[in-house]
């Protein structure tokens, strides 16, 4: 593939040096916990929401974190009119942190979830800044509406996670204006890295499905940028993936980094299928980590899932307000099995499969009437829509059916606690919960047996911690928990079964797979998570000073190749006189494509191919060979005119060999030499 590439590469024109910009200073370190850190702006100017600190020297090294979501909670007062600034201590992208060294800084670029006036953006960005070492990216509201609501979460969304717009009621379709507008915020994004990026030092991890063609953008303008993403949704299989109009495109820009990241070996391996049957391109697997070879760069792909914080969990569990709610809920349902479900109000969680399921489980096992609760917390939509609203409406009277067919006074088989819902809150919910049950029927990692399980763990109890975890077999986090229920959530009996079982279950087994869960979420946290992939994407970069890079393709198309330093560009003139100056020449030729043009529909030689053949074939000086993939009787036929020709059909297989006394003493000795090999090669 790289020889095609290198073809064109008279008319390229190196960028390797280019310059560099500069770094943009650290003006302030950030105090105390990022849960209390924050600032205050206001349209008279800006206040302070704590002392400022002594100027800190620059940092060795630097990570530019980039999502569609700065780590940031923005609120204005509604009495001042001042905008208030602050860490927000769940974003996973704040969390990542704790995986790097401390002599190393972090950068976050992305956006914000509030909307800010444009007079007001300036001041923002200042504050962002250099309180809380955020650069954000403002999007024009038609855009921001067709990138994220449009693109993203009605179209990549749903077909990320396996469903097909078969008709405009079961999914939005492929829009070009919203595909322009997603490429439009991706340029945005980039652009907003490459104004504070120094390509020689920093390295670059994007992050999720809305930035997957910023690589793109971003290796266009530093072809050798220390790149890595990493894709938080599944990434469906190839017979999925290749009805998305632009997959070439989305492709190419994954390759145009350096490390690629996915939770599960099956999302490598879809994406690794992909590749292969769309681009044509091989991998290999070697020392544990998988490559693939893209016009001379190697191309690394990790598989890791993600975990959780653990000393955020923690702090979360020590609060006097944590276990007093605990000590509430035990009240409430003293003497019933509660059975937890945490879930976005999303199309894909399975909240009504898992409804149903509570329903079998009530129909079957009539003794567990009245003793068994399904407590059903659900965070708010990530977006609107009809498909939404149907899939509330659908769970709402689900709940109410069974409900009213087995409840009665003081007691609700499915509880339904809307949100949102506060982090103490949950953790209560989750410490004093039997039982979790994730059904989703696809999704990316869900971190929710992660936490319950350490609620679980860290909440004291006057019995050894137990926890049964009842997990889809379509979810990230299900190869990870192997003490896990797996279910199958289409399967409504077996989801049921797998209920009965966590509840009827012995504590001693309870005890044995919480134990055996805790001890791999406690070692396999968000900072190991982060520590692994900055550890990798450092590893895959070790070699870019080591090759020379040229920028071949337009637009979305653009690649890198990658040349040895030794590599030189193809000249005419040096050909020419090399060839004047040897007493012996071996020429290999191939025919379709290089001395016939590929779509030919006539693929018999010209006489004027065959005229430059006897005249080459004339020097005695000169040995020629034709190799092809025809048959051997098709070769024969066309060049019987040229005697002096050597043909090898069939790839080698069958041979036609020169008459010996047109070869040279050192001809013969190469000619010897491939044969030597032909004869080594199976088939």
């Amino acid at each position: 593939m790289l020889s095609r590439s290198c073809l064109g590469l008279l008319n390229l024109v190196s960028v390797d040096d280019y310059q560099a910009l500069s770094r943009v200073p650290s003006l302030m370190a950030v105090p105390g916990e990022p849960t209390r850190d924050s600032y205050q702006i206001s349209r008279d100017g800006l206040s302070s929401g704590g002392s400022d600190d002594a100027v800190s020297p620059p940092p060795q090294e630097r990570r530019i974190i980039v999502a569609n979501q700065l780590p940031i909670k923005a609120t204005r007062d509604s009495d001042t009119k001042k905008w208030i600034f602050e860490y927000d201590a769940d974003s996973l992208y704040l969390q990542l942190k704790d995986g790097f060294p401390s002599d190393v800084e972090v950068l976050y670029v992305g956006s914000l979830k509030a909307d800010v006036e444009a007079s007001e953006q300036d001041e923002v960005s200042q504050v962002l800044l250099e309180r809380f070492r955020c650069v954000p990216t403002f999007l024009p509201w038609e855009i921001q509406n067709k990138f994220y609501h449009g693109f993203c979460k009605h179209y990549l969304w749903p077909l990320f996670h396996y469903m097909l717009p078969m008709s405009p009621s079961h999914g939005a379709r492929f829009d070009r204006a919203q595909w322009q507008a997603y490429v439009l915020a991706n340029k945005i994004f980039a652009d907003k890295v490459t104004e504070v990026i120094n390509p020689d030092e920093d390295f670059v991890w994007v992050h999720d499905y809305h930035l997957m063609i910023l690589p793109t953008f971003l290796r266009k303008r530093f072809h050798r940028v220390k790149l890595g993403f990493f894709l938080h949704s599944p990434f469906p299989s190839s017979e999925i993936y290749r009805t998305l109009p632009v997959r070439d495109d989305i492709l190419r820009a994954f390759l145009n980094c350096d490390l690629v990241g996915f939770h599960t070996f099956d999302y490598a391996r879809h994406f690794l299928s992909c590749c292969s049957r769309m681009l044509g391109l091989d991998y290999e697997s070697k020392r544990g980590y998988i490559g693939l070879d893209y016009y001379g760069r190697t191309v690394t792909i990790k598989i890791l899932p993600v975990g959780i914080h653990m000393g955020q969990l923690r702090s979360v569990l020590s609060l006097p307000r944590t276990a007093k709610r605990v000590e509430e809920l035990k009240v409430e349902y003293e003497g019933k099995v509660v059975i937890l479900g945490v879930d976005d109000m999303d199309l894909f969680k399975g909240i009504s499969l898992k409804f149903l399921a509570m329903g079998q489980l009530l129909e079957v096992h009539e003794a567990l009437r009245g003793k068994v609760v399904l407590v059903q917390i659900l965070n708010p939509a990530r977006s609107s829509g009809k498909d939404i609203q149907d899939v509330k409406n659908e769970s709402e009277a689900l709940a109410k059916e069974i409900n009213d067919k087995y409840g009665r006074p003081g007691y609700q088989p499915i509880v339904f606690v809307n949100g949102p819902v506060s982090t103490e809150d949950k953790a209560a919910y989750y410490a004093i919960s039997e039982c979790c049950v994730v059904n989703a029927v696809r999704d990316g990692m869900n971190l929710v047996p992660y936490t319950y399980t350490v609620c679980r763990q860290i909440v004291e109890s006057e019995r050894p911690n137990q926890s049964v975890i009842i997990v889809s077999e379509f979810i990230g986090c299900s190869p990870s928990l192997s003490g896990a229920i797996r279910v199958n959530p289409w399967n409504i009996d077996d989801v049921s079964e797998a209920m009965n079982s966590a509840i009827t279950m012995p504590d001693g087994e309870k005890h044995l797979r919480h134990e055996k869960h805790y001890k791999y979420i406690s070692s396999h946290d968000v900072a190991y998570w982060a520590r692994s992939f900055d550890q990798d994407l450092e590893r895959a970069c070790r070699e870019h000073y080591l090759k020379r890079y040229w920028g071949v393709g337009f637009g979305l198309g653009f690649r890198i190749v990658a040349l040895d330093p030794t590599f030189r560009k193809l000249s005419v003139d040096n050909i020419v006189s090399a060839y004047k100056a040897t007493h012996s020449r071996l020429i290999l030729l191939d025919y379709d494509g290089t001395m016939l043009p590929q779509a030919s529909i006539n693929k018999t030689p010209s006489p004027e191919v065959l005229s430059v053949l006897n005249y080459l074939c004339s020097d005695p000086k000169n040995m020629v060979f034709i190799v092809s993939g025809r048959d051997k009787d098709c070769l024969s036929k066309w060049f019987d005119p040229c005697d002096k020709l050597g043909l090898s059909a069939e790839h080698g297989y069958f041979t036609r060999y020169i008459t010996l006394h047109y070869i040279g003493p050192i001809c013969f000795v190469i000619v010897r030499l491939i044969l030597v090999c032909v004869d080594c090669v199976a088939g």
